[in-house]
């Protein structure tokens, strides 16, 4: 009998299932936590028990360092968007409709998605290094001895400076990308003014469409902070746990803002 079990042990199809219900198992856990954090953090911002001064440093950390690399992912998505529609549209006869196009997914997914891809890349794994660093140099553990709550200390402030700025991120690089699209269309295709494009923004967007980026947007900062300050408080080990935390929280960032790109298309366009 041990030896079937032993037997039944090494063979891959086994392996892949133990491997596949741990990762079940730290995903539920994973989930549990940061849900646990999100309480806690609601629980302060409504007890009014928040340091302004934090609140406005991280603030000037996420939208201004993060400013120029947001611009540049979403300006050349733009224009290489615009490089590939603009010549089609007008072969098919509809270049009045090229900036409306254009518009239209920078504003509904391309604005809001490639900004939060660039700040998961540059100020998520940079707060996930910080508080795992403070982790596993057992920071937390004196903020804890002081009776200083870490929600409040660390995470509060993150979290509301990435709900509060990413929206204005994401207005200044999505109206960027509209205008790199149309300053393409030109050069990439021929009957195309700048007149013609911009007339053409405005046929199919909507106030409607500029709420609710709005909105995902809010929910993509605060998200992308959360996430990213939770991996980074369940940080273990030396240098190699604070290495594990950053990537667990860049691949969890990018896997939760998409499951809340997809909420938000089912509830508002499906």
């Amino acid at each position: 009998m041990a030896n079937i079990r032993s037997y039944i042990q090494e063979t891959i199809t086994y392996q892949f299932i133990v491997m596949f219900l741990r990762h079940v198992k730290e995903f539920f856990e994973t989930f549990g936590e940061i849900a646990y954090r999100f309480v806690m953090v609601l629980k302060y911002i409504f007890t009014f028990q928040i340091n302004v001064k934090q609140v406005i440093d991280q603030s000037s950390r996420f939208a201004v360092d993060s400013l120029p690399i947001t611009l540049s992912i979403v300006s050349m998505t733009a224009i290489i968007l615009a490089m590939q529609i603009a010549p089609e549209m007008v072969k098919q006869g509809g270049k009045d409709y090229i900036g409306m196009l254009v518009s239209l997914t920078m504003v509904r997914e391309i604005g809001v998605i490639m900004t939060g891809f660039a700040i998961i890349s540059m100020i998520g794994s940079a707060m996930a290094s910080e508080l795992a660093t403070m982790k596993v140099t057992e920071q937390i553990d004196a903020m804890k001895v002081l009776k200083v709550s870490p929600f409040q200390y660390l995470f509060l402030p993150r979290v509301l400076a990435g709900f509060i700025m990413m929206p204005f991120v994401v207005i200044i690089a999505s109206t960027l990308g509209v205008i790199a699209g149309g300053i393409t269309s030109m050069f990439a295709a021929k009957d195309v003014t700048w007149l013609c494009y911009y007339t053409s923004v405005w046929q199919g967007l909507y106030i409607r469409d500029i709420k609710i980026m709005l909105l995902k947007s809010a929910c993509f900062g605060g998200c992308i902070s959360l996430v990213s300050s939770s991996c980074g408080y369940d940080a273990q080990g030396g240098a190699k746990g604070v290495g594990i935390a950053t990537t667990k929280a860049v691949v969890w960032s990018f896997v939760s803002i998409v499951i809340i790109d997809c909420i938000f298309a089912v509830s508002f366009y499906f």
